[in-house]
């Protein structure tokens, strides 16, 4: 159905791409000698093409068509990797306008008509919302406004990925979704385990927004969500918007703390305290509301900030679950490589910090 647009103002985008899901390799970082061990926990986790099997479009109830599992999908497990089929570099941003619409729209369709017919056929059949009032009587009308309901932010373009398009939205979604700027490809992997005939769902809109604000949002593509976290009781629905409201307010911190550089001295260390008790508690929020999408970055900086306090052990847990969830979605990514120097120097402390317990208690 309608995938997320992630742009400013408008999206109406594109330039000719062949489609390719599953013909790129998968290409793994080389870790060095000592990092294989710690690695090798993970290396069922690394980005690599899914077999066209795991999922089928087929009808979805009060949805239009969906993408489901054709069988059980684990955590980590590569659903579809997809190049953009239509891909462009939008015009510069009007202040206090956002894109010019003519512009826009021009290049959508110049890059449209040079697609193969097959192509214009498989983006021609997503679906299209038009906004109360907007003329729907010309194809012209038509193309903008599929691309103004399927497109993504690519990079520093906006690309149209036709399959993953027909992945419908949930504000608790079993799949997480990465541009790959390396590999040219957007790649979506389960972020939990999907079971067969479980319809595939990832999100259109920021999930920390309250349940009002996600509606509101979801109406730029003409539906109102009716997913597990949007039908509870308007009591569990307060509670719900109060923990993505403190997940949002607490990652925020987290961000400024990280950003500073650990001081040694007495109110450094308090600090460092503070930090990693909210750390601990973003971890809570994020497992209770069910979020994956943000288990990464939470898991981070538990890691950090536990480890800035010295406390080795739980600082080496909290990094090695960063570690895999980041693997999941680009196990070669700048991060991903940073996260996994974190752990092997979180592990490494704590292995010195047992060994010293050890000789403590021989030498009593």
């Amino acid at each position: 159905m309608m995938v997320i647009l992630i742009w400013l103002y408008i999206a109406v985008l594109a330039h000719p791409s062949l489609a390719s899901t599953w013909s790129t390799p998968c290409h793994p970082f080389n870790p060095t000698e000592h990092q294989l061990p710690l690695l090798s926990q993970h290396s069922h986790l690394t980005t690599c093409p899914g077999p066209p099997e795991n999922w089928h479009v087929t009808p979805s109830p009060g949805k239009g068509l969906g993408v489901f599992a054709t069988r059980a999908l684990e955590e980590g497990t590569i659903v579809m990797r997809e190049a953009p089929s239509l891909l462009i570099t939008p015009p510069p941003i009007v202040p206090g306008y956002g894109y010019n619409v003519t512009e826009v729209g021009l290049r959508v369709q110049s890059a449209f008509d040079s697609l193969s017919p097959a192509l214009q056929s498989e983006i021609l059949s997503l679906h299209a919302h038009f906004k109360p009032g907007e003329s729907s009587s010309t194809a012209f009308a038509r193309l903008k406004a599929i691309f103004r309901s399927n497109a993504y932010n690519t990079g520093k373009d906006i690309g149209l990925f036709p399959k993953i398009a027909r992945i419908n939205h949930s504000c608790r979604p079993n799949a997480g979704y990465v541009w790959n700027e390396r590999l040219g490809r957007r790649v979506v992997f389960a972020n939990r385990r999907i079971e067969e005939g479980e319809e595939i769902t990832d999100s259109y809109v920021p999930l920390l927004l309250s349940r009002r604000e996600r509606q509101q949002r979801l109406d730029t593509y003409g539906f109102r969500c009716k997913c597990e976290a949007c039908r509870v009781g308007e009591e569990e629905g307060r509670k719900s918007d109060r923990r993505r409201r403190d997940i949002k307010e607490l990652l925020g911190e987290l961000e400024r703390g990280i950003a500073v550089e650990a001081k040694e001295d007495g109110v450094g260390r308090k600090k460092a305290k503070r930090l990693a008790k909210k750390s601990a508690k973003v971890v809570g929020l994020v497992e209770d509301e069910e979020l994956p999408e943000y288990f990464a970055k939470a898991y981070r900086y538990a890691a950090v900030f536990h480890s800035r306090t010295q406390a080795w052990e739980n600082a080496t847990l909290w990094a090695e679950q960063g570690l895999r969830h980041m693997m999941m979605a680009d196990s070669e990514s700048q991060e991903t490589k940073d996260m996994l120097q974190l752990t092997e120097r979180c592990r490494r402390m704590w292995d010195e910090e047992q060994r010293n317990k050890t000789s403590s208690k021989e030498t009593e």
